[in-house]
């Protein structure tokens, strides 16, 4: 600890150490032995972390008994490269032993610290003294810690910890900063009768290394399902509590979290995912001492391996994941991450029963200009896509205000397909669920505008189409990504689509629940659909575009809800907007 002078001290601590033990070994042959030798290397880095002052005094030069002033101005510079940050801090008192400013000839007089905030010299008490310090220039002056701060003046705490833990927090960095600055003054006033003098203490800053960030388990309250982002890097979303009881069953809440580069795979009951894993709408038991100690889930955060697009990346993440299946332990080995390099969102993808990889988050893919305007929007479509369009009601529905995903053609962004006996022009609806209230908005209520629902897509939309299918499956474009399609159903000519495959394979074919499509890792979720501009069955059913032909105006899909499975006979109209979720074969 170094003292600059008797009115200012500055303190330099570094309390980050990483350290390394290393073993080297060398053989030297010879015809019959073979000698070895070991040795140890081992070194320390700590952090750089220098505070300089443009000055080293504060000074009121002649303060007049009966008035009040501030101290001239010092700037206050921290420069560091601690990987994790630091704080700076401020305390008085270690010449004297208290925070008072003490009279050098006449120890009797002092000016005692503030023992609350003041809003301005004007409201300083007779006899005494604060600080004040600004983060913007000297703008705005401002006490307290940087965090908690308020305008004015606030007495320095006593420096008690050499090492500067304790004091008055003025300002701090959670990730590596290269420099940082603050200004500081003092203030004082002076009563009339105030003994003549000079009136000295010591200022000490405190640069200290914040310790290495680490995960760890997060309390919850009684009664309820708290639900932890689980993250130390930068994320997006805020999720309610959910109340729960001891033995009874609970349908998850759907994550309303995201984070760049991540896929999301579901809930956890511990950070580090060595416990239970669970699908974000699975339905499970509560497990016993949540009605006293509340019941901790975190979120599974899976890395991006590379691209969505990139076949071979695809083919080798595929044929390394475990299959899962309903049989199968719950483990991490079956879920890796891809990202879409349309715009850079990142899922999770398992390995299903059926032995295909699907994405087991619904896809979020936006229509904007910012990722399509070369009309790579949709994969293997010849057709150039354009941004978002002015609405147009489908068919008989003419409330429809959600924003349109169309194919640019002869008719200024519309197509021309066959209703039944009747022609009419349809620019394919694309409805749009990021949140655009407010990602960081606390809910309780699943049935809330909730960020993994993703975007909702017409038929049209979804398999990127400017032509009428009355029959069959539709094999070929699609909004998925490159390489990747939408899994097929079934209509009264096919019947062993993908859909009701794996239900038969991960829900023994039930077809009166559907805790098998949202167990983990399969994942599927009640994303409900979209009519006009309103939200159907959100947070209750479940609703996912199939690629194959129902009827003229409809096709085939699969919906669930919690006591209903329909993966084969089920259909909508083209016009609705569902979820949609894609699949492609290990091989590929």
């Amino acid at each position: 600890m170094k003292k600059f002078n008797s009115q200012l001290l500055i303190s330099l601590v570094c309390v980050m150490m990483l350290s390394f033990g290393i073993v080297i070994m060398d053989s030297i042959p010879t015809s019959a032995l073979t000698y070895q030798t070991t040795t140890d290397v081992e070194f320390t880095i700590n952090p750089s972390i220098n505070v300089s002052l443009s000055s080293n005094n504060l000074l009121i030069s002649d303060l007049t008994p009966g008035t009040s002033s501030d101290s001239n101005i010092i700037t206050v510079n921290v420069s560091t490269n601690a990987g994790y940050g630091y704080y700076l801090a401020a305390t008085a008192g270690t010449s004297t032993g208290n925070t008072n400013l003490v009279n050098t000839n006449d120890s009797s007089r002092v000016f005692t610290n503030l023992s609350s905030n003041k809003a301005s010299l004007s409201n300083f008490s007779d006899n005494t003294w604060g600080y004040s310090y600004s983060t913007d220039n000297g703008t705005s002056w401002i006490s307290g810690n940087n965090d908690a701060a308020t305008a004015g003046y606030n007495g320095l705490p006593l420096d008690n910890n050499d090492n500067g833990a304790t004091g008055i927090q003025l300002a701090s960095t959670d990730s590596y900063v290269s420099t940082n600055s603050i200004k500081f003054k003092i203030g004082a006033k002076a009563s009339t009768t105030q003994s003549g003098g000079t009136y000295t203490n010591t200022v000490n800053f405190y640069a200290v290394a914040n310790p290495e960030p680490s995960l760890g388990p997060v309390a919850c309250e009684a009664g309820k399902i708290c639900y932890n982002v689980n993250s130390l890097t930068s994320t997006e979303g805020t999720m309610g509590k959910q109340s729960a009881a001891d033995g009874n069953n609970a349908t998850l809440y759907a994550s309303n979290f995201s984070r760049q580069g991540y896929g999301f795979a579901g809930w956890s009951d511990t950070y580090d995912y060595s416990g239970n894993l669970y699908g974000p709408q699975e339905t499970i038991t509560v497990p016993n001492g949540t009605s006293t100690n509340g019941l901790s889930l975190y979120a599974i955060w899976i890395r991006s391996e590379g691209s969505l697009q990139d076949s071979s990346k695809v083919a080798s993440v595929c044929n390394r994941l475990t299959t899962s299946g309903p049989n199968v332990t719950k483990t991490l080995n079956s879920v890796s991450a891809l990202t879409d390099q349309r715009d850079n969102e990142t899922y999770a993808i398992a390995k299903l029963a059926d032995g295909n990889c699907w994405m087991i988050e619904n896809l979020r893919l936006d229509n904007t200009a910012d990722h399509n305007s070369d009309g790579t929007l949709s994969q293997g479509y010849g057709g150039v896509f354009s941004g978002l369009a002015e609405p147009e009601a489908p068919w008989a529905d003419n409330s429809t205000a959600a924003n349109s995903l169309y194919y640019s053609g002869t008719q200024e962004g519309t197509a021309t397909i066959d209703i039944g006996t009747t022609n009419a022009n349809f620019r394919f609806p694309r409805y749009n669920n990021q949140n655009t209230a407010s990602r960081e908005t606390e809910t309780t209520d699943s049935n809330t505008n909730t960020y993994s629902y993703g975007n909702y897509y017409t038929w049209h939309a979804a398999i990127a189409d400017t032509t009428h299918y009355s029959s069959g499956n539709h094999d070929g474009t699609s909004i998925c990504p490159s390489g990747w399609r939408i899994p097929t159903g079934v209509n009264l000519n096919i019947s062993n689509g993908e859909y009701p495959t794996l239900n038969v394979l991960i829900n023994n074919d039930s077809r009166t629940s559907s805790d098998g499509l949202r167990r983990y890792p399969a994942n599927f979720i009640y994303s409900g659909y979209i009519l006009s501009t309103y939200a159907y069955y959100r947070g209750t059913s479940g609703n996912y575009w199939s690629s194959t032909v129902w009827g003229d105006n409809s096709s085939s899909r699969l919906t669930f809800n919690v006591g209903n499975v329909i993966p084969a006979n089920g259909s909508s109209m083209k016009y609705y907007g569902l979820s949609i979720r894609c699949i492609v074969s290990p091989s590929t």
